[in-house]
């Protein structure tokens, strides 16, 4: 028996088959470009509600000095009081536009997750161009360093803020943290080493302090983040910290990111079990 295949007829349901396998294809890509697309608008979306939700505020004290700030207020609930959350940034974001300061790590704080669980006044201040919030000398190897007599103008003015902000609002004084990324990290031990009695907790986050104070800081409790391969501030000033607070008596926390360099933040503010801990604490 002899089978005969009408050419033509093969090639063309071939053509057919192919055109519309290709079909399919541009279909899945449109399809794909479309939830993409999709995704973006949401994050986007997101993003700019979180960001909407800190109202602009500036803080001007006796003497006329101001510090931008930007700040999440809770569920209006007269009955109750909140933790007050104070978040530094790092030195990229310095200015005078009082957005910057947004960037990276204090938008966790305002998801409807985050504000249902834990329900804060959270203050972002923006420290002004070419100042720091913290107040150090190095050694010549820039090994170590030493917390200066007086604060920095941003700390000062930031201090001042929050005793403003304790008369303003219904603010529990037993649960005041403090956290910074980067140069907001040192401005965090800088706090603490100053003003030991004001913080509950703190966060520092890929940041340095002076470990002479260890044991002035000693009860406060202390969760430490740091990249392991940070090549902008050197992971050891965290091992040293965590040493000195340790020789002192106290029990930090420390998490150390494998194969992570200075952006350290983006794991340590999108940790639940970081925000769990920080507003478990009291003094």
């Amino acid at each position: 028996m002899i089978f005969k295949i009408d050419e033509w007829n093969f090639v063309s349901n071939c053509d057919i088959c192919h055109h519309k396998l290709y079909n399919m294809k541009i279909s899945g890509v449109k399809s794909i470009a479309v939830l993409l697309f999709l995704f973006f608008c949401l994050s986007t979306n997101n993003t700019f509600a979180q960001t909407s939700r800190f109202s602009f505020n500036k803080y001007t004290n006796d003497k006329g000095d101001t510090l931008n700030y930007r700040q999440l207020s809770p569920d209006y609930n007269k009955i109750r009081k909140y933790p007050l959350v104070i978040f530094l940034h790092g030195s990229g974001e310095r200015g005078n536009d009082n957005k910057a300061q947004l960037k990276w790590g204090v938008l966790n704080f305002a998801t409807d997750r985050a504000m249902a669980l834990h329900p804060a006044i959270v203050i972002a201040p923006q420290c002004p161009e070419n100042q720091e919030w913290a107040s150090y000398t190095e050694n010549q190897k820039r090994t170590k360093l030493r917390l200066k007599p007086t604060p920095s103008e941003p700390m000062e003015l930031l201090i001042g803020l929050i005793h403003q902000l304790i008369r303003k609002y219904p603010v529990d004084t037993s649960r005041i943290y403090i956290t910074g990324l980067s140069m907001g990290g040192y401005g965090t031990y800088d706090a603490i080493e100053r003003y030991p009695d004001l913080f509950a907790a703190a966060v520092p986050v890929c940041g340095a302090g002076d470990v002479s104070k260890a044991a002035s800081i000693a009860k406060i409790p202390i969760w430490i983040f740091h990249g392991a391969e940070d090549p902008v501030v050197n992971p050891l000033f965290s091992l040293d910290m965590v040493e000195a607070l340790t020789k002192a008596g106290a029990h930090p926390g420390l998490t150390f990111y494998p194969e992570v360099g200075h952006f350290s933040w983006l794991a340590a503010y999108s940790d639940p079990l970081m925000m769990e801990w920080l507003f478990r604490q009291h003094k």
